[in-house]
């Protein structure tokens, strides 16, 4: 999985969501709710756990013509059952 450079750092996000409790497909749904609060150019983290969500979250999202900026582990030797924080950008 490719992390691309930040425009806008996660620690500037101007919405943060911690959804790691959580199982597919809630873990869209809580994204989406979260997105459709967001006005178009703010920008989101999402923390997110576990291989399912690492998959389908970030393809939801640009399915839904968002930007994903950036998918970081937050300890990389977890691989994708792990810890991962994914930083968006609402179009």
């Amino acid at each position: 999985m490719n992390t691309v450079a930040l425009s806008k750092s996660a620690a500037d996000a101007d919405y943060f969501i911690d959804i790691t409790a959580e199982v597919c497909p809630l873990t869209f749904v809580k994204t989406k709710l979260l997105i459709e609060r967001m006005r178009p150019g703010e920008v989101a983290e999402v923390r997110l756990k576990g291989q399912e969500p690492l998959e389908n979250v970030p393809r939801s999202i640009r399915d839904h013509g968002h930007v994903v900026l950036a998918i970081t582990p937050e300890d990389a030797a977890q691989g994708p059952f792990g810890i991962h924080r994914l930083v968006l950008r609402k179009k």
